[in-house]
């Protein structure tokens, strides 16, 4: 628990010293000023525009595919996940290459699109590479509902709409929470789209602050009142989830739900999951594509490829599973053992995904070189700064699983003898496995595409796949770019295979175990 907390407020002690350097009067001007109160409204409304994008593709998506028997559902569930290899700028490219006069649908098909920018373009692109946060928490949650309340309720007479309404909906907050979480603290502290779309927000404005050395002390306010507006997203949050308890209370085991027939109305459900897939996977893959085109005229750089593979896979493999191991310990005690102080550490776990990357990563730098100068610009610090950072994302799911494990088996256990963790271990872990897994895909993922993190900490000569291709794509040498982003995405989809052969394969001990 110390080792979370002082983590993550580093950084905020650091905001906190930047901004009172400025007298009061000056503090207020800043924060009054127009462009701050634009701001502040740009990003609300992005957020609140990305959380309803988001819902609206994951939940019939996670329906779809585990909840009907729809063939090929494992294909739609990867097709569902994919997004998350895709880097954020790089969807934002796509979809500005695509519209437009001179943009791909113009040139192929002769169909001239707007070009997306601002606002729209910002919320496309956002909502089409965050949604499988969203998608892969509510489909944990789907796999772990017990069916005998539906069947009660079908029972007295309620129609399928309204026992999905009434019944299942209310069972999924858990992870619509965490899942949203998730995605609206992406969507406050990503730059790389909202710079693309040019569109102002907090952490775009933050960002030009930091890089341009123009103002550090109103930068720092910036990012305060960035982390202010986060600390009242997590406040709503726990406050939804406050006395919410899904698991069965009755002996016995729980059955895997009946799966829907769908009928004729299983070609609604493939236009639909096919349609999301086209436009947060296939379309990013073609563009990417098109522009490999120019890459293999003049050669592919295979061996600095390879380094930058190397680079990326030996930073974010070990802080996945950092991650992990932190959020497991924090995700227990908020779920198990619920207390002020337990909600504190709880809530403090997301500052670090609250701060913006940039005032993070500046904080580990002045924190490194006066109290570890030995950790500055090594590797460990770069895996800790990932884990600690993305740890936020790491905690949802495994927080949505033990809402859905059972306390009375561990008490069971321990009267039976067992030791607290040695109950844990046999009766809990096993639980919760799926989450952990779910925990370290998030955070692997995401810090294979981790920029601002990287810029200022990685060791000197530490190229990733994500440098090499937010560094030629600036200076729109899409060519050149190409092989390095189609590795991202690559490397993400592989690992999405292999933890959902794991999942599939931890779950069929369990569904021949209830039957």
């Amino acid at each position: 628990m110390a080792v979370v907390l002082g983590g993550v407020l580093i950084p905020l002690v650091y905001l906190l010293l930047r901004a009172f350097q400025a007298d009061p009067g000056t503090l207020w001007d800043l924060v009054v000023r127009g462009r701050t109160l634009r701001l502040l409204w740009n990003t609300v409304g992005l957020t609140a525009g990305v959380l309803a994008g988001t819902s609206a593709l994951a939940l019939p998506l996670a329906w779809l595919t585990t909840r009907t028997a729809l063939p090929g559902r494992k294909a739609l569930t990867l097709l569902g996940v994919l997004p998350l290899a895709v880097p954020g700028y790089v969807m934002a490219y796509a979809l500005m290459a695509t519209t437009g006069e001179y943009g791909t649908l113009a040139q192929t098909l002769g169909l001239v699109v707007p070009r997306l920018s601002g606002y729209t373009g910002a919320w496309l692109a956002l909502s089409l590479s965050t949604f499988p946060y969203l998608f892969l928490n509510l489909r944990t949650a789907f796999l772990g509902l017990d069916p005998s309340l539906e069947e009660s309720a079908q029972a007295l007479g309620r129609g399928r709409w309204r026992v999905f309404v009434q019944v299942v909906l209310p069972q999924l907050r858990p992870a619509f929470l965490s899942g949203g979480l998730l995605v609206a603290l992406h969507v406050l502290g990503d730059f790389g789209v909202v710079s693309l779309m040019r569109y102002d927000t907090f952490s775009y404005a933050l960002y030009i602050q930091y890089a341009a050395s123009y103002d550090r002390i109103y930068a720092a306010c910036l990012a305060l009142m960035l982390l202010i507006l986060t600390g009242a997203i997590l406040l709503l949050e726990a406050r939804l989830l406050k006395g919410l308890l899904f698991h069965r209370t009755e002996s016995g085991t729980s059955r895997t739900a009946v799966r829907y027939e769908l009928g004729r109305w299983r070609w609604g459900g493939y236009a639909f999951a096919l349609g999301v897939a086209g436009l947060s996977v296939v379309l990013p893959a073609g563009t990417v594509g098109y522009w490999m085109t120019d890459a293999a005229a003049g050669g592919v750089p295979w061996a600095g490829l390879g380094a930058a593979l190397w680079d990326s896979v030996s930073a974010s493999a070990p802080a996945a599973v950092l991650a992990a191991l932190l959020a497991l310990p924090v995700a227990y005690l908020g779920v198990r053992h619920p207390s002020p102080w337990t909600r504190v550490v709880e809530r403090a776990a997301y500052l670090g995904y609250a701060t913006p990357p940039l005032a993070f990563a500046l904080a580990l730098i002045v924190f490194s070189l006066g109290v570890v100068p030995f950790a500055y610009q090594t590797l460990a610090l770069l895996v800790t700064a990932y884990a600690l950072h993305f740890m936020a994302e790491a905690v949802g799911p495994v927080r949505s699983a033990l809402y859905q494990a059972p306390p009375h088996l561990e008490e069971a256990a321990r009267s039976l003898g067992r030791s607290p963790l040695g109950a844990f271990v046999s009766v809990t872990f096993p639980l919760v496995r799926r989450g952990l897994l779910v925990s370290m895909a998030f955070v692997f993922l995401s810090a294979m595409k981790e920029l601002p993190l990287t810029f200022l900490l990685a060791p000197i000569g530490f190229e990733t796949l994500a440098l090499n291709t937010w560094s030629y794509a600036e200076e729109a040498m899409f060519g050149q770019a190409a092989p390095y982003a189609l590795t991202i995405m690559f490397v993400s989809a592989l690992f999405v295979g292999v933890l959902l052969l794991r999942e599939q394969a931890s779950e069929r001990p369990a569904a021949a175990e209830r039957t």
